[in-house]
Order: structure tokens, then sequence, then C-alpha cells
């Protein structure tokens, strides 16, 4: 005999399922192409109609809206973007004006300037750090720090804006993979948001810190001038930044609003790897409160990346 009771079900209740309120019919499932003769358009078609796949069309439409509108479509990203090679996609993007503002973090920004001016980037840390040699390539730091000095002096530019056009006057070999430089030759904001003691940069005898940070305020109050108009839609992109632009937008956002600009209703959209708390709450949630749409996809960029790319130049009237 048992030792524990257990639950008639004899008397439990059932409904009919034509009267159930369900989620999913076989008009939302994927369709099978013929890979060898489809279009693009058709592999979105194929989609199927259902969570992340819809949600990434929908993502596409805000960003076809917002452009119509003429309202910003920021972009802000970390390193990975540049090493897992995408700046052909951004620069794309830039050059068909979808993208109105990019802002990164200051690694991303070395990776740009490393491929623009030598060809080579992403060092191997593991093997580097052995003999106390990584990050120590000295033409980079001289590159950067410099420039930041000498733009700190000169001029009232920002950071982004003072490397991309040393890229554009030096005739970097790789220039036209430049984000920076292209941002520059657009006229597109390009801002930089560093951390200092982040990057290997800081670590070289031509650091600067007054110049560092007075250039990445300077780029900081940039963003805010290009946050502000969200009002009423607009679309802003994280990719691959964890810590450091989730924090830089949400002050962004705030100094905005506190200045009296109706920074709402429009969508955020998170892409990364993994999910990570600040892009959640601080790209995804707080923005989008009350107001507009927040995103959140999981997947490697250099997969994810180009497929949102793709799927929005074929949602883009014909040039």
């Amino acid at each position: 005999m048992a030792a524990f009771r257990q639950i008639s079900l004899e008397g439990v209740r059932t409904i009919s399922i034509a009267g159930r309120k369900s989620k999913v019919t076989p008009a939302e499932f994927a369709r099978v192409l013929n890979a060898r003769s489809a279009s693009f358009r058709a592999f979105v078609d194929s989609l199927p109609h259902i969570l992340m796949a819809e949600e990434l069309r929908d993502l596409v439409k805000d960003v076809s809206r917002a452009r119509k509108a003429r309202k910003p479509v920021i972009l802000m990203m970390g390193a990975h973007v540049i090493k897992v090679g995408l700046s052909p996609l951004i620069v794309d993007l830039l050059k068909r004006r979808v993208i109105t503002h990019v802002a990164m973090n200051s690694a991303a920004a070395i990776h740009d300037v490393e491929t623009a001016m030598w060809g080579q980037t992403s060092e191997d840390v593991a093997v580097n750090l052995m003999d106390g040699t990584f990050g120590m390539s000295r033409e980079t730091g001289d590159f950067i720090n410099t420039a930041l000095v000498r733009g700190m002096r000169e001029s009232d530019a920002g950071y982004g804006e003072t490397l991309g056009k040393k890229i554009l006057a030096l005739k970097a070999p790789n220039r036209r993979m430049s984000v920076l430089a292209t941002c520059c030759r657009l006229k597109v904001p390009v801002t930089v948001h560093a951390a200092i003691g982040t990057d290997i940069v800081h670590q070289q005898p031509t650091m600067d810190g007054a110049a560092t940070g007075e250039l990445s305020f300077r780029d900081f109050k940039v963003l805010v001038h290009s946050v502000k108009d969200l009002t009423g839609g607009g679309v802003v992109l994280n990719i691959g930044s964890a810590v450091i632009m989730p924090e830089v937008f949400l002050k962004a956002l705030t100094v905005a609003r506190n200045l009296g600009f109706k920074t709402r209703g429009f969508s955020t959209a998170n892409f990364d790897m993994i999910r990570q708390y600040r892009p959640q709450v601080n790209v995804v949630e707080r923005p989008t409160q009350h107001s507009g749409r927040g995103y959140n996809f999981t997947g490697h960029h250099e997969i994810m990346i180009p497929l949102l790319a793709s799927m929005i130049k074929a949602h883009l009237p014909a040039r």
C-alpha cells in the first residue's frame, strides 16, 4: 500500500481546443526555401512569425520609420563589433544615412584606428601578458594619445571627431573601413566614451589624463545633443557594450530630460552573446518605460549584425 495519498483527477473539467486561446498556428510557421534561387527578402519572409524572429522584423520597421520621420538612429557599440569584422557593414549603413550617430567605448576606437592605420588589430593578450608587452604597441598609443593632447589644445572637437579627422588627414591605408573616419567624412556625429584605466593606450608614457577626460567629456555632450531628439520616435541600438555605453546612455538621457526635452516614445535594442544586467535595465527597460519599446537579442555579433544590417537594407526604399 502506498504511504502517500494521491489526488483524484476524476473531477477535473476539460474544455474544447476550438474555444481555447492559442498563440501559434501553422500560418506563423517557417517556410521551406529553395536555397539556390531564393532572394534575401524571401529568406526573411520565410522566418517564423514567432518570438524573436518577429521582434527582429519589428525592430527593422522601427528603424525604417525613424529614418522616414527624420528621427535619430543611434548606434552604441563595444570593441567586439570591430574585432569580428563588422566595420564594413556599419560603414555601409552610415553611407545609406541609416545611422545618425555612432557612440563607442574607447576600446572600439583603438581597434578602429589600428585597422585603419596598420591593417591589424586584436593582439594575443594571453601570450603578450606573460612578458609585460600586452598593450604596449607604441604606434597605437602615440597616434591616439598625441591626437587627444593636440585636440585639447587646438580645437573644440571631441575624442571621436579628433581621431576620425586624423585618420583622414593621414590618408590611412584602410580608412574606408574606419567607422571613425567615415563618420567624420559624412559629418555624422561619432563619440568615444573612455573610462580611464580600461584601455591599452592608458598605460603608455604618452597618456594624458586631462586630454583623455576632456575630449571624452566633450563627446558626452555631443551624445546628449543627439539623444535629445529621441522625441516621439527614433531608435537606439546597443551592440556588445555590457557596461560603458549603457551607463553613459542612461546619463545622457536623464540630462536631456532634465533640460526639458521630451525624449520619450523611442525604441531601444540590445545585441549581445549573453544577457547582461546593465544593457537589460539601462537600455531595454528603463529608457522605454511607459512609452516606446525595448528589444533584447541574444547571439553572436558576427551572425546577428549581418542579418540585422541586411534586413534593414532590404526594408529601405530603392536607391
